[in-house]
């Protein structure tokens, strides 16, 4: 993933957009690990 990609990743997380999100992983690989 590209840094602009993880800063967005970032973001999301410490927003209040991810206020539902709990016990769970959030790859930001660009879709690398879907393929496999």
């Amino acid at each position: 993933a590209r840094p602009e990609e993880i800063a967005n990743a970032a973001l999301f997380l410490a927003s209040s957009m991810s206020s539902f999100v709990s016990g769970s992983a959030l790859y930001a690989d660009g879709g690398n690990s879907a393929v496999k």
